[in-house]
């Protein structure tokens, strides 16, 4: 009987064993996985760092471009037409004219059908991004209206 017993109680360490060392593995994995996450993220260049992914710079991209070339740049305006002040009104209107209204825009999609940078930048000025030309028309045309609003404000004043 106490033979059994030994070889009973063998098993059921082998069985933890292997148990355990599955568990080893997988957490293992899912450590490699979360690491190589970490790294992609630190690896970002500082370039990349400065641009948003959604569009527009990062606070770490305005004050780059203010070391390099003391430019004071401020974020887009993203709030709402009716809780702007004038001085919102013209930043967000000429914005707008100035990057879709030109006579030939640069192009909205890459060859991939992803929006370029320059699409992208509508949505960091709380713009929907602009995958034809007829969209980005649509965002100049708001930004022509919103230079007017300012003009009437500022003449009313």
């Amino acid at each position: 009987m106490a033979a059994k017993k030994t070889s009973r109680k063998k098993a059921s360490k082998k069985a933890s064993k292997s148990k355990s060392s599955k568990a080893k593995k997988t957490s293992a994995r899912k450590t490699r996985k979360r690491t190589a996450k970490k790294a992609k993220s630190r690896n970002r260049s500082a370039s990349a760092r400065e641009k948003d992914p959604r569009g527009g710079l990062t606070a770490a991209g305005r004050k780059a471009i203010a070391r390099k070339q003391g430019a004071d740049l401020r974020p887009g305006v993203t709030k709402k037409e009716s809780e702007m002040t004038p001085q919102e009104m013209r930043r967000k209107g000429s914005w707008a004219v100035r990057f879709y209204g030109r006579a030939k825009l640069p192009p909205l999609v890459d060859a991939k059908g992803r929006p370029t940078r320059h699409a992208l930048s509508a949505h960091a000025w709380g713009e929907p991004v602009p995958k034809t030309v007829a969209a980005a028309r649509r965002i100049a045309a708001k930004g022509e209206r919103l230079l007017a609003r300012y003009r009437r404000a500022k003449s009313g004043d």
